[in-house]
């Protein structure tokens, strides 16, 4: 609208600038009347909703670390009794120009051993377990600080997507996976998967691995196929792009607290997911058990 585009200009100029107002309306073939009566006019209650829910998508978008795109924060407004369409949501991200972060398709980082036949995928490619715990999956990731590369393992309970433990180090010895398994049955307070599912990396072949695991049962991707492990594969490329990407990092330390802040208090706690029905982690597990709990009371 042309009178709008006037405004913004007007607003827009620096404080003792001249403008001439008279001569650009003149010049488009606006009346001068019109436009000064267009700005008393009160806007509508259309403008005021637009504005509002503008309001409201930018406030998501900073809350999250500038990760959502439309579908999440239409399900954030939605939830916040805010009815709005997604296709309007991406429309109006448009006009504020933000977008979300856009994670790449999965990367191979562990050097891999071939021992064919001994090595089964008892999980094939079923992410969708029955209940939390049940299934457990791991892989490591490399991350650049200035000071060199260090390794981060994380182990993620699959029917949620949860991160339970993570472990980092400089240096890609098993003894770091380990210390995640240890951590993650510490924090699970001894529940023990029933399958715990990586890649064919020499850490998860070693002796110590398969002492470590030997209460479940170890399953492994096919030889250079990472979409057998998509689910953690998807997680090291997500905490890089919505997160450490954003950073230069110095050395391990800073590393540390970067991750810290991403996965323990963001990614289980707030952060959305599509696959637990756009809960966070956390809740989407809480609400399990709060069903299964009135199921049973129900059933005594």
């Amino acid at each position: 609208m042309i009178y709008l585009a006037v405004s913004e200009i007007t607003d827009c100029l620096p404080a003792g600038r001249k403008f001439s107002v008279s001569g650009v309306l003149k010049k488009l073939g606006v009346s001068r009347s019109g436009y000064y009566d267009w700005l008393k006019r009160k806007p509508s209650n259309q403008a005021i909703k637009r504005e509002f829910v503008k309001e409201n998508i930018k406030k998501i978008y900073d809350d999250n670390y500038r990760i959502y795109g439309a579908p999440k924060i239409t399900k954030e407004l939605n939830g916040k009794g805010i009815s709005v369409a997604e296709r309007t949501v991406t429309k109006y991200m448009r006009e504020m120009k933000i977008r979300a972060c856009y994670i790449t398709p999965y990367t191979v980082t562990t050097i891999s051993e071939d021992f064919t036949s001994k090595l089964q995928n008892l999980l094939r490619r079923n992410f969708n377990p029955e209940r939390p715990n049940a299934v457990w999956c791991t892989d490591i990731t490399y991350i650049y600080t200035e000071e060199g590369f260090i390794y981060l393992s994380c182990i993620m309970d699959i029917f949620s997507r949860k991160i339970v433990a993570w472990e980092l180090s400089n240096t890609l010895e098993t003894v770091h996976v380990i210390n995640a398994i240890r951590k993650a049955l510490y924090k699970t307070s001894g529940v023990i998967p029933r399958i715990i599912h990586t890649d064919r990396g020499v850490q998860y072949t070693s002796d110590a691995y398969i002492r470590e695991t030997s209460g479940m049962q170890r399953s492994y991707s096919g030889k250079g196929n990472p979409w057998d492990n998509a689910c953690i594969e998807s997680f090291h490329a997500l905490i890089k792009r919505e997160w450490l990407n954003r950073f230069r990092i110095k050395n391990f330390n800073h590393a540390y607290k970067l991750i810290f802040e991403y996965i323990d208090t963001y990614y289980n706690t707030r952060r959305i997911h599509s696959h637990c029905d756009y809960k966070s982690p956390e809740q989407y597990e809480r609400d399990y058990y709060r069903l299964k709990e009135s199921l049973f009371d129900i059933a005594v």
